[in-house]
């Protein structure tokens, strides 16, 4: 069966399924063959992504709108009853917490973004997500001073029941630095419950090692596919119970 023709692309969609399925309890993904036949390297995901948007025209703005929905939609079934305070970075993941703000917002769930950049670095479906929540007058505080130095989150982070560790992704190249450094930090001591979008801040998707100082998770909303550091020996400390979550593609890796 050809990828390309109706059935075909319909079959991968259903594989892609399949591997998800097999992971929606929530689980951490078992030292298993089949779980690291399925994992992929960060780049092979970030290429994945690319790979929908150019050969089947999928918007990179629906998939970002289908990432942040269904984030949203697991937090909620894990139960929300108290406030949710998003922290959002300025590239995709931020965008991606822009998206889960909105639908969490919908659900009828108490919602504060911290929004950790400056609305000049943002750009993209990052922007027009950040528009779309600052037109709806969502509930949104800056976590940065004017000098570009992390305020003190401690409270409205420890009065919140849940935290969206939303501040950078999979495309993290070294050790987080201040301002993001000390958010983290505020982050961990806050006794609050955390749930990462696609990765924990500060992990390295490849390895699962931390970088440098990296959020720690009770549970990682991931998306497209298990990144294949989530399998390494003590990353569960970082990601808590990992949930894959489609996108509404199939998982088209280069060869």
């Amino acid at each position: 069966m050809a990828v390309g023709s109706s059935a075909g692309w319909v079959g991968l969609y259903l594989m892609t399924l399949a591997k998800i399925s097999h992971y929606s309890a929530g689980l951490n993904p078992p030292e298993s063959e089949l779980a690291r036949m399925n994992a992929l390297r960060c780049g092979q995901v970030r290429a994945a992504d690319e790979e929908a948007i150019r050969r089947l025209a999928i918007p990179s703005a629906t998939l970002m709108e289908n990432a942040g929905r269904g984030a949203a939609e697991l937090l909620f079934s894990l139960g929300i009853h108290g406030r949710a305070v998003i922290c959002c970075g300025k590239g995709n993941n931020g965008g991606d917490g822009f998206v889960i703000a909105r639908h969490l917002h919908l659900l009828g769930v108490k919602t504060l973004i911290l929004f950790c950049a400056r609305p000049d670095e943002l750009k993209g479906d990052a922007l027009t997500n950040y528009r779309i929540v600052e037109r709806m007058a969502l509930p949104m505080k800056p976590a940065l001073d004017a000098d570009g130095s992390a305020l003190d989150l401690r409270l409205d982070l420890a009065t919140a029941q849940w935290i969206v560790d939303a501040l950078v992704g999979t495309g993290l190249a070294g050790p987080l630095r201040d301002p993001l450094a000390g958010i983290i930090e505020q982050i961990n001591s806050s006794g609050s419950r955390v749930l990462a979008v696609d990765i924990p801040s500060g992990l390295n998707g490849d390895t699962g090692q931390p970088m440098g100082p990296t959020v720690r998770a009770d549970h990682t909303a991931t998306f497209l596919a298990l990144k294949a550091g989530f399998l390494a020996p003590g990353a569960a400390a970082w990601t808590g119970k990992v949930h894959l979550l489609g996108i509404g593609a199939p998982c088209l890796v280069p060869q």
